[in-house]
């Protein structure tokens, strides 16, 4: 049983670790099985797709993150789950180096700190171990986190853990002293909203079904609200799915 009585559940790609270098790695390894000139007009597609919320430039069905925009592409161009798969596995060998660079939120190193008195701090992502620890090491966060758990399995595989997470907490403590922080709603936040977690939503579009607690368009941005949260008692009520403020939709003319 742990003294601190608050949980910080973070995913990793695209919420701790930021940049589209893994992506366009991953990219890059599913064009090199492909024809040459397939393999020009699938990185075009792939690029054009592509931005701080991917699109598909098809208008088939919504890429939830940039690994799943290279992964309906790689569909269209008949890429087995096989060949993904093992271009996926590349793509992590190269991950935080030249090939696949990545960039850390503003401030996150000195947050976690702040925040490590009070709260245990996770990492949770269904990436696989590979190049986790140096690229934490690259990103200025080694030894930032209590626990790093890898190939989760969200978001299916995520309710099993967040369980094990809510039994650290002391006894009678609500479940809303655990917040999970993601960029995807289906896979990072909602298996937690389920429980009755409080959650925090990063980037520019949430998808309409989304009701986190806490949202806002970079994770620096949530800052305060974290901090607020970690000092308070009251467990904070879901925000409008529509909200982008970080702060509960209640105390957003506040």
């Amino acid at each position: 049983m742990l003294s601190r009585d608050r949980v910080l559940v973070f995913d990793f790609d695209g919420t701790v670790s930021l940049g589209h270098g893994p992506i366009r790695s991953y990219a890059r390894f599913i064009a090199a099985g492909l024809p040459a000139g397939l393999a020009v007009e699938f990185l075009g597609r792939f690029e054009a797709g592509l931005s701080d919320t991917p699109v598909d430039p098809d208008g088939h069905t919504r890429p939830i993150d940039g690994y799943d925009l290279v992964r309906l592409l790689a569909q269209r161009y008949d890429v087995t789950a096989n060949a993904r798969s093992a271009a996926y596995l590349a793509s992590r060998r190269e991950l935080a180096t030249h090939a696949a660079p990545v960039t850390s939120p503003a401030g996150l190193a000195d947050f976690l700190a702040e925040a490590r008195p009070s709260a245990y701090l996770v990492l949770a992502t269904n990436a696989p171990a590979i190049r986790i620890d140096e690229a934490l090491s690259a990103l200025g966060l080694a030894g930032a986190f209590d626990a790093v758990h890898t190939s989760v399995g969200k978001p299916a595989g995520f309710a099993p853990l967040l369980d094990n997470l809510l039994a650290v907490l002391p006894v009678g403590a609500p479940t809303a002293h655990l917040t999970s922080i993601g960029d995807v709603w289906e896979n990072d936040l909602d298996p937690a909203h389920r429980l009755g977690a409080t959650t925090a939503l990063v980037g520019a579009t949430p998808p309409a079904a989304a009701t986190p607690t806490y949202r806002a368009d970079h994770l620096h941005e949530l800052y305060p609200a974290l901090r607020a949260w970690l000092e308070s008692d009251v467990p904070p009520a879901p925000a409008h799915p529509t909200s982008t403020t970080a702060f509960p939709t209640e105390k957003a003319d506040q």
